[in-house]
């Protein structure tokens, strides 16, 4: 009866710690949304509302690490139970990171918002920013779900997401090149686009996580990597 009580307890407190990391989710997906919006529409208001939602972010990933960590020390667990809390506790981190990305595409507003937009940079920001944002959706629906599939769909669009940054990399290169008044709005732009890059990064991270969730271990298999700008002349 006493081992029942114990089990009880354990899957009430980590019932607790994924509610916490669903509303990380559900605000990284609103940050990606909100930011670029703010971008495109030079809403420095909602660039505002962005930054701040930050702080939110930071203390559910204090709050979930303190949970995880409490609920390791009384409840001792082992194999498939442990794995689930460190997989947690590494999700809550990636999310942590998106959150900062959208904080920082939301700072440069204060310099793009007198710039007028620069050849077809918004529509290509717009773009990552929806795949990045329909892969944190489908990612943490893969981690509730435990849908290794569903996880390894996602891991795979990432490239999508690199393939739109190199685009966006030509595009920008040309513009400066061609009016080198451009350069500053481009470089800032160049990093908005990184920042949206580094997002789905960090997707495809939790989805490794669902994989060793269910598996005991990261895949194994090497991502295709889309991202060619380091290597563009």
């Amino acid at each position: 009866m006493e081992n029942t009580h114990i089990v009880h307890a354990f899957d009430k407190d980590l019932k607790k710690i994924e509610t916490l990391l669903l509303q990380m989710g559900d605000l990284a997906q609103s940050q990606i949304v909100d930011s670029m919006t703010a971008l495109v529409d030079r809403n420095m208001e909602l660039g505002k509302t962005v930054r701040q939602t930050d702080d939110k972010m930071d203390a559910l990933e204090i709050k979930i690490n303190e949970k995880a960590v409490r609920l390791i020390a009384l409840r001792q667990p082992m194999a498939e139970d442990l794995r689930m809390i460190v997989a947690i506790m590494k999700v809550s981190a990636s999310l942590e990171r998106i959150g900062d990305y959208t904080k920082n595409i939301a700072k440069r507003l204060n310099v793009l918002v007198e710039t007028p937009t620069i050849g077809s940079s918004n529509n290509t920001l717009k773009q990552m920013s929806h795949l990045v944002q329909e892969m944190i959706m489908d990612v943490m629906k893969s981690f509730i779900d435990r849908d290794m599939e569903l996880a390894a769909d996602v891991r795979q669009r990432d490239k999508d997401v690199d393939e739109l940054n190199n685009t966006m990399f030509r595009e920008l290169l040309t513009h400066m090149m061609e009016d080198p008044r451009s350069i500053t709005a481009c470089m800032h732009l160049l990093f908005i686009a990184k920042n949206i890059e580094r997002a789905g990064d960090h997707t495809t991270s939790i989805a490794e996580q669902v994989h060793y969730l269910i598996n005991g271990s990261l895949p194994t298999d090497d991502r295709d990597r889309g991202d060619m700008t380091s290597m563009m002349r």
